[in-house]
Parts: structure tokens; C-alpha cells; sequence
């Protein structure tokens, strides 16, 4: 062993002559000086693309919970109107259309089904199809879905002796 070489052990003296104290000092290799820049720009570089897929499947979930809503309050103002023309007494053909107050728009069409002729003079009742269509803009493109349902009435005195 040579006393004077680094990161040799010298049991006796070391380099400043001290008796009994032992001196060492580890070589340092390449593979232990850290990251290179290369490496450190590929972390980053993997870091933030995580972080845009992450920010952006957050963002695309808060689209579709707001649609979600939207489509929800209109399925409400649907079924809404739809029990108040069922429960009205007297049903007639046509077109009425109006507005809710948070911007919901709707329009209902009432027509008559026709069975054939022989049949319909013998039935004891009308039917009828209500459709009710619902409609909203978002971002500056419309919205809409259309529910519709069939009502049976009671012919009315004066239409079954005709």
C-alpha cells in the first residue's frame, strides 16, 4: 500500500502524520455526479404533458356535467308541460308554443289518430298524439329532444251522434 495515494487506508499515520487515525477518501465515479440536463428536459418534458391530459380530462368533465344539467332541466320542463296538457279538460288539435323563464323554449302539436272509417264512428272515444318538443341554445348552437305520448278522451255528446 502507498501511504500517500487517495483513497488508500494507512493504519499507522495518514498524510498529516497523525498517529492512529485513519485516513480515507472515497474516489468519486462518472455515474455518480447527478442528472445530465438531457434527462433532467425528459422529466419535465413528461411532467407537463401529464399534467395537459390531466387539466384537460377535468375540463371535459365539466363540460358534461353542465350538459348533463342543462338536459336534465329540460326533461323537467318536458314532463312539466306534458302533465299540465294531461290534465287539461279539453284537448284540441293544434300548435302552441311558448318560453320558460330560464330560457327553455317549448312547442306542442296535438293531432287526432284516425283509426279507419267504420271503426271510428263505433269507438266510444278520440285519440290523440301530443308531442312536445324542448329547446335551448348553447354556445350558439340549439339544443333539443322531443317527448310525445298518446291521450285517450271521451267523445263528446254532440261528435258521437254525428
Amino acid at each position: 500500500m502507498n501511504p500517500g495515494k487517495l483513497g488508500s487506508r494507512n493504519m499507522g499515520q495518514s498524510k498529516e502524520g497523525r498517529k492512529g487515525s485513519i485516513a480515507y477518501t472515497p474516489k468519486l465515479s462518472a455515474s455518480n455526479d447527478g442528472f445530465t440536463l438531457i434527462e433532467i428536459l425528459v422529466a419535465i418534458s413528461i411532467l407537463a404533458i401529464s399534467l395537459v391530459v390531466i387539466l384537460q380530462l377535468f375540463s371535459g368533465g365539466l363540460k358534461s356535467s353542465r350538459l348533463s344539467d342543462e338536459y336534465t332541466r329540460g326533461i323537467f320542463h318536458a314532463r312539466e308541460k306534458m302533465g299540465e296538457i294531461l290534465l287539461s279538460k279539453d284537448l284540441s288539435e293544434g300548435e302552441t308554443e311558448g318560453e320558460f323563464a330560464d330560457s327553455f323554449r317549448w312547442k306542442c302539436l296535438v293531432e287526432p289518430i284516425e283509426s279507419g272509417e267504420e271503426d271510428e264512428e263505433k269507438l266510444p272515444f278520440n285519440m290523440f298524439n301530443i308531442k312536445i318538443d324542448i329547446a335551448w341554445d348553447v354556445g350558439g348552437k340549439e339544443k333539443r329532444f322531443q317527448v310525445s305520448t298518446i291521450k285517450i278522451v271521451e267523445k263528446k255528446e254532440d261528435e258521437s251522434k254525428n
